[in-house]
């Protein structure tokens, strides 16, 4: 029902809202679009402005338009009435409140069937949102083919048990005697020695204080079938003066040797006698290293081929500071080794 249907004398004011009561007696406007409102009624400041825009608009605001940007067909105000708010270029309200029409369909198109806000235009569905979203790409193992994914996780598998059973074999070396290793002492042995083992000389009660150095000497067959014995080559000085200097010198340079010796030490008695397989052991990896070190620093040895090895050690006492009263000798201790005689495949150049 509308408001000019309940009361006869109600009419669109230009000066005031749809339905407003005038006074008896007073002249009523027969055109609608007329632009100065016909009595002095109450007018808040919005509505007159309002008014003011849509009387300069005058008989052209009857026809239709178009909303260019917005695409909303064009409201016709020649049978509304003079106080509706002017619409906007953008198919709304100039106050931004949106128009009738404008709120019904904001309210049909509400997600979940609830009513749009006032005001509120209908959401548009762009290309951008009408297409899926891609999915992200994948990285690491998962961007592999399922093939290659069994064979690094096989790979990966293998590497964490290898790492497993290595940590738990040097465990065992450094354990007291348990059951375990009396059973599977040997294979202990043959895993963790001469590469992997361990000491804790550094935090002993009594560090060690003494310097030492392995020296070596050669018996060499030269090409001409005669036999020269070489003078004594300091290992340990060598690999002293490669270190002194070097920013970042290499774990063979600062533990191949000094790990050796500590081995073999370990492993025979004080008269140079073996304690076992692990003694054995020692002697060829202490012989290997000396021979492959005669190869690359000795020019008597890389003229000809080498036929034995004798290697010696020599102790020095670390001389205490200079206000202790402690005394110590500082000459050296020489521990001498037999003649090891080297085999053939490694004189013929299994270590050159």
């Amino acid at each position: 029902m509308d408001a000019y249907d309940e009361d006869p004398e109600a009419r669109p004011g230009a000066g005031g809202p749809a339905g407003a009561r005038l006074p008896e007696g007073a002249p009523v406007d027969k055109d609608p679009t007329a632009g100065a409102p016909a009595v002095d009624a109450p007018v808040s400041a919005d509505t007159r402005a309002t008014a003011d825009a849509a009387g300069r608009e005058g008989s052209a605001a009857g026809e239709d338009s178009r909303d260019a940007d917005a695409g909303q067909p064009a409201q016709s105000t020649q049978s509304a009435p003079s106080a509706l708010p002017a619409q906007s270029a953008w198919g709304g309200r100039e106050d931004g409140a949106a128009l009738p029409s404008q709120a019904r369909q904001g309210a049909d198109s509400a997600p979940g069937g609830q009513q749009a806000a006032p005001g509120a235009c209908a959401p548009q569905a762009g290309p951008a949102e009408a297409a899926a979203p891609h999915p992200a790409p994948r990285t690491g193992v998962a961007a592999l083919s399922p093939r290659y994914q069994v064979a690094a996780a096989l790979a990966l598998a293998v590497v964490g048990v290898a790492a497993c059973v290595h940590l738990l074999m040097v465990f065992l070396s450094l354990a007291p005697a348990n059951t375990v290793t009396k059973q599977h002492g040997r294979a202990v042995e043959q895993w963790v020695y001469p590469e992997f083992e361990q000491n804790w000389k550094l935090f002993a009660p009594n560090p060690l204080q003494q310097n030492i150095a392995v020296q070596v000497r050669a018996e060499v067959r030269m090409k001409d079938g005669t036999l020269r014995t070489t003078g004594w080559r300091d290992l340990s000085a060598q690999d002293g003066a490669a270190i002194d200097g070097n920013l970042v010198p290499s774990h063979t340079q600062q533990n191949e040797l000094r790990r050796a010796w500590d081995f073999f030490v370990a492993t025979h008695t004080a008269d140079n006698r073996p304690v076992g397989m692990r003694g054995s052991l020692s002697e060829q990896y202490v012989s290997r290293i000396v021979v492959m070190r005669l190869y690359r620093t000795d020019p008597i040895s890389r003229d000809g081929v080498i036929r034995r090895v004798q290697v010696r050690a020599s102790t020095t006492n670390v001389q205490p500071p200079a206000w202790s009263r402690e005394r110590v000798s500082d000459k050296p201790v020489y521990r001498v080794m037999p003649w090891w005689t080297v085999t053939a495949d490694e004189a013929a150049g299994g270590v050159r």
